[in-house]
Parts: C-alpha cells; sequence; structure tokens
C-alpha cells in the first residue's frame, strides 16, 4: 500500500465503518433505556434493534447490483448523509419526548434507526470491494484488518459513551457525526479503484449468475418475513390472508426476476456458504446488540454492563491487525473452526459466570468471534471472484438481514422464556403472590408473535401489577424486588441456547474442508489467470 491516494482510500473506508459502529453501540446502549421509557418489552425492544439492522441488507445488497455503474464515491456521500440524518433525526427524537409527546419520538427513533441502517449497508457496499480490489492477492488479511475498524469503533464509542453516561442520551446519539464528517472529507477528492471484476471483462450476467436463484431464494424468504413483520407495525394481531399473501408474492418476485434474467441456480458452494452466515450473524452482532443489556442484572453497581461488549471488541480490534500470520498458519477454514469452538464455550460460559469471571468467558468469546465475519468475506471472495460486488456483499447483507429479522427478536424471545422459567421455579415468589402460577405456568403471560414465525410469552406489566395490587404497600415492594432480580439474573441463561449457532457453524466448517480436501485442497481463485 505505497501509494497515496490507495492509503487514503483504505483508512478513509477505516474510519467509514468506525462510524457504522458508532451508531451500532449507541443504540445497544440506549434500548434499555428506551424500552422504559417507550414501555417496550424484551421482543418489541429486540425489534426496536432490529429495525436498525435489517435494512442494511436492502442497501448493500441493493447496491451491489449497480454500484459498479454509479461508483464508489457516489455510494460514500449517499452513506454520509444518511448518518448526518439519523443524527438529525435521533437528537430531535430526544427533545420531542422531552416535550411528552412519546409517540412522534419513538416514531423519530424508529424511522431514523432506519435510515442509520441503510447508511451503514451503503458504507459496506463501497468499502468491501474497494479494498479486496486494492489487495486482490491478499484478501482475507486485508479483509480482516479492514473490519477491525468495527470493533474500533465499539470500543471507542463505547468507552465514550460510558465516560459520558450521565449526559442527555441526544449527546450519544448525535457523537456519529463526528466519524462521518472525517472519512466524507477524507475520500470526496480521492480515486476509487475500478473492481476486480470489471477490469477482468467478466459480465454483469456473469456476476449475478454466482448468486443464482438459490442465492435469491434466501434473500426473498427473509425479506418477505420482515415485510410481514414491518407492516405489522409490532402488532400481536395475525395479519390477514390477503396481506400475506402480498408480501409472500414479492418474495417469489424476487426470485422469479433473479431466474429468469440470470438462468442459473447459483453456485452450490455460494448457497452453503450463505446459509453458514446466517448463524454466523445471529451469533455476533446479535448476541453483541443483547450483552450489555444481559448483563446488566450481573453487573449491578460493580461494573459497567458496557464494559463486556467494550473488552470483547477491544480483543478483535487486536487479533484482526494479525490476522495474515494466523490464516496463513491455520488456512481460512481451519481458523474458523477454531473460532467456532471458542465460541461455543465462551457463550456456554458466559451463561453462568460472575464477577471477573464473566471477563474470562468473554474472552473466550471475544477470540472466537473475532474472525467470523471478515474471513468468511475473505472466503467468498476469494472461492466466487466472479461474483464481485454482489456475492461479497451479499454475503454481508443476508447476515444481517437475518439478525435483524431473527436474531434480536429471537434472543429477546428466549430471554422471555427464561425469565418465566426462573419465576415459576421459584417457590419462594409464588407463595409471597397467590394466584401467580397455577398448573405450573405463570398467570400474567401474554401471548406474541413476531411476524407469526417466533412465537413467545413475555410477562404482562398489566396483569402483574392487578396481582400486585392486593399485597399490603411493604410486601408489594418486596415481590417487585424479587420478581425484577430474578427478571435481571435469568436473562444470562439465553446464552447457553445462543451456542446452538456456533456449533452449527463448527458442523459446516468442517464440511467445506472434507469438500476442500476432496478436491485438492483450498485454493483461491483468480480471475486474472482465468482471464488470460
Amino acid at each position: 500500500m505505497n501509494d497515496r491516494n490507495n492509503k487514503i482510500v483504505f483508512w478513509g473506508c477505516f474510519i467509514a465503518l468506525i462510524t457504522t459502529a458508532f451508531g451500532f453501540i449507541a443504540r445497544v446502549f440506549l434500548v434499555k433505556g428506551w424500552a422504559l421509557q417507550f414501555d417496550l418489552d424484551t421482543a418489541q425492544a429486540g425489534r426496536l434493534l432490529g429495525i436498525g439492522v435489517w435494512p442494511f441488507a436492502v442497501s448493500i445488497i441493493g447496491f451491489s447490483l449497480f454500484i459498479d455503474k454509479i461508483g464508489y464515491k457516489t455510494a460514500m456521500v449517499l452513506a454520509f448523509f444518511g448518518h448526518i440524518c439519523w443524527a438529525a433525526m435521533g437528537i430531535t427524537a430526544y427533545f420531542v419526548a422531552e416535550g411528552g409527546d412519546k409517540e412522534t419520538a419513538f416514531n423519530l427513533l424508529y424511522w431514523g434507526s432506519l435510515v442509520l441502517a441503510l447508511a451503514n449497508g451503503t458504507v459496506e457496499a463501497f468499502i468491501n470491494p474497494v479494498v479486496a480490489t486494492m489487495f486482490n492477492k491478499e484478501k482475507t488479511k486485508w479483509l480482516n484488518i479492514l473490519h477491525a475498524g468495527w470493533p474500533g469503533g465499539l470500543v471507542l464509542a463505547g468507552m465514550v459513551t460510558i465516560f459520558i453516561d450521565t449526559v442527555p442520551w441526544w449527546v450519544k446519539v448525535g457523537l456519529i457525526a463526528i466519524p462521518a464528517v472525517v472519512y466524507f472529507v477524507m475520500l470526496i477528492k480521492c480515486t476509487f479503484p475500478v473492481q476486480e471484476r470489471v477490469a477482468s471483462g467478466v459480465s454483469y450476467r456473469e456476476m449475478l449468475s454466482e448468486f443464482g436463484v438459490l442465492g435469491a431464494a434466501v434473500v426473498g424468504f427473509l425479506i418477505t418475513l420482515q415485510l410481514m413483520d414491518f407492516f405489522s407495525d409490532g402488532s400481536t394481531m395475525p395479519l390477514a390472508p390477503n396481506e400475506k399473501a402480498i408480501f409472500i408474492a414479492i418474495g417469489v418476485a424476487i426470485v422469479l426476476a433473479f431466474g429468469i434474467y440470470t438462468r442459473s441456480l447459483g453456485r452450490f458452494l455460494m448457497l452453503f456458504l450463505i446459509l453458514i452466515m446466517l448463524p454466523l450473524a445471529i451469533t455476533e452482532i446479535g448476541t453483541d446488540g443483547w450483552i450489555t443489556g444481559i448483563m446488566e442484572g450481573i453487573a449491578k453497581d460493580n461494573f459497567h454492563a458496557g464494559w463486556v461488549l467494550i473488552y470483547t471488541s477491544a480483543i478483535m480490534l487486536v487479533l484482526r491487525f494479525y490476522a495474515g500470520p494466523i490464516v496463513h498458519k491455520l488456512s481460512p477454514l481451519g481458523l474458523l473452526v477454531v473460532s467456532s469452538v471458542l465460541a461455543i464455550l465462551g457463550l456456554y460460559t458466559l451463561s453462568f459466570t460472575a464477577g471477573v469471571w464473566i471477563f474470562a468467558a468473554a474472552t473466550l468469546y471475544g477470540v472466537g468471534k473475532t474472525f467470523f465475519w471478515p474471513t468468511m468475506l475473505g472466503v467468498v471472495s476469494e472461492q466466487t471472484p466472479k461474483g464481485g460486488a454482489l456475492t461479497l456483499n451479499a454475503i454481508s447483507g443476508i447476515g444481517m438481514l437475518a439478525v435483524g429479522t431473527l436474531g434480536f427478536p429471537y434472543i429477546g424471545a428466549l430471554q422471555a422464556d427464561k425469565v418465566n422459567a426462573a419465576i415459576v421455579s421459584n417457590e419462594a415468589v409464588a407463595a409471597e403472590l397467590p394466584g401467580l402460577v397455577e398448573n405450573g405456568e405463570l398467570t400474567v403471560l401474554e401471548d406474541k408473535s413476531i411476524y407469526e414465525v417466533i412465537h413467545y410469552k413475555p410477562i404482562s406489566q398489566e396483569k402483574l401489577d392487578t396481582l400486585l395490587k392486593e399485597l399490603p404497600g411493604d410486601k408489594r415492594e418486596l415481590v417487585e424486588e424479587d420478581i425484577d432480580e430474578i427478571r435481571n439474573e435469568s436473562k444470562q441463561g439465553a446464552l447457553a441456547t445462543m451456542a446452538i449457532f456456533p456449533a452449527i457453524m463448527l458442523i459446516a466448517y468442517l464440511i467445506l474442508i472434507l469438500y476442500f480436501k476432496a478436491r485438492g485442497g483450498y485454493k483461491v481463485q483468480e480471475l486474472a489467470a482465468e482471464a488470460q
């Protein structure tokens, strides 16, 4: 990286990724407060987290279809305006809420989060192909270094947010404007490279064919689920059959249009990598999104729960800069196998440890998740170079779509289930509050679902308050404190269930190792060699 322009482009892309982390961690730290302020249950809070993630897929996949035509600089400018727009909407939401209009304030946060997610997706739509093109001989190494920007942003923004913990939350939301202005100023005058797929003369249809109908089917399915949730407006009422039919038709239309144009099923290897990306994204981004809220009940006054996320992000930041020699030693797939094992152990031990042992368990999880995302991008880019920006970015887009549609709400629902089971098993609370438990089940539950796929039963605060009113004042306060304590501590157990996702990944990576071994070993596919 000797050329001055390329250095500025790389580090500008790095800071752009830091900016996306600023937006992510501010919302993670604030979501519990927003849940209290706007009366959201855990799954609804997960939905608010999700709207800041899943639209990422819309922009990263959408832009990948034509980013080679509009140019990387245009995409960068659009991302910048999106980040500034989120900062403005978030700050406005705070003052509107202070004025008493909570509905409008929540809508500003909700729709602003969507704008943020679109901007973040646009950032990845240009930084990934730019870096993969500039370093086409060492893609996995440099994509890992590039993606050190994500944990770097989490560490930087997280520490700043903790140190200004007592300031109004509009300040924390507005911090994103600082790195956004920096990357805009750095990149606006730079010259961006021509993507290797374009330079090698691979046609647009060939690029889409690498992804194919099978890849489009996964995107269509996830988008159908997300549209069902988006247009239900978070309602617990089931959608009407005609409404469901419209959303299913949209998903089918995406697949059919892709199939008619490409006339290709796509590569089965690409499909397999896409399917692995679903649990990978939920393991990393889904857990990161919830870990602060989950740990708050355990950390209590001992330490700020956000330090767990900052600590694991610091591990990622350091290790990703040393990805080159590690990948050379283990190979990309070998590294992913080791990472999966460490993530399983880390999540499982995080589900029951306390005190300083939380950070010991977090070390395993942090090292485990470090190489997942960028190494997968490297594998996709090395094995499907004809896919150009599309296959490289689509794998990220599908991952984020999976987190937003399935990951965040599912983890929220898991927590609700753990809380319910813990309260039922606590005989002291049941004895103190008659009518709370009948036939081994809580009587204060509500039946809810997210797009009629994820079903869960959170505690209805209204029903619980009705029972609590029957108690004398002092006793009522004690029971409320006991229930709150059970809620906080039992959420941690959901992390053990989350370990199933890296377990699935471990099996998948072992299958890939056997697949490549049967074909003579893992080899990087180079377009230049094919073109000759």
